[in-house]
């Protein structure tokens, strides 16, 4: 599963980039989508965020307009050295999502952004552990990810993309009960009244918002 398209995307910027902006058109544009994950939240300029997972600071450029505070997390030291030059006001480390290098309670909020589902279920799970320790009580863990489209008529463009740009751990993401996973672990939802994550472009997309 995946193509060379796939490594070309990583490899170079200027194609990451392109696509994320065309995949990004489905919810008005990538403004838009680097945005979703952060509706409805109160952030300030002391707020000590984690981009996880920051890849060349996409989202990070969205993050240090909030706050003074944003540090971008990647295990890939090519990305580390594209968002230190795109994003040269947030700090930055080098490590696995999995293993970070952070005391317990340090972060008010842990944002990540079509991350998720490149890991496999072990990954996942101790993913999700880890930014539980990380956060401050009350913290929130926000992120936007795939998930299985609801509307028949996204499920062709959809799975074109996944073939194309995508592995198998994709496949397995969409259809894994994020919230069950989020609420073993001590989670809850920001939003208690609506129990299921917010679904955009057709359901391809989610967004999920948890407390600790």
């Amino acid at each position: 599963m995946a193509t060379i398209l796939r490594d070309w995307s990583y490899k170079y910027q200027w194609l990451y980039d392109g696509i994320s902006r065309l995949a990004a058109l489905s919810v008005g544009g990538e403004s838009n989508f680097r945005q979703l994950a952060l509706q409805g939240l109160t952030i300030e300029q002391n707020t000590q965020i984690l981009d996880l997972c920051c890849g060349s600071g996409q989202a990070t450029n969205f993050l240090v307009k909030y706050s003074q505070n944003v540090t971008g997390l990647d295990a890939s030291p090519l990305s580390i050295n594209r968002a230190k030059k795109n994003v040269p006001s947030a700090k930055y480390v080098e490590a696995f999502a999995e293993d970070m290098p952070f005391s317990n309670n340090q972060f008010d909020l842990v944002h990540t952004s079509a991350a998720l589902h490149e890991m496999n279920s072990e990954q996942l799970k101790q993913i999700i552990q880890e930014v539980y320790r990380i956060l401050k009580p009350g913290g929130i863990f926000t992120f936007v990810d795939f998930h299985r489209p609801v509307n028949i008529l996204f499920w062709p463009g959809f799975a074109i993309f996944l073939w194309l740009f995508e592995t198998e751990t994709s496949w397995n993401f969409i259809n894994t009960n994020i919230l069950e996973l989020l609420q073993e672990v001590g989670f809850y939802l920001v939003d208690t009244d609506s129990p299921k994550p917010l679904l955009y472009a057709g359901g391809s997309l989610q967004i999920v918002q948890v407390k600790k």
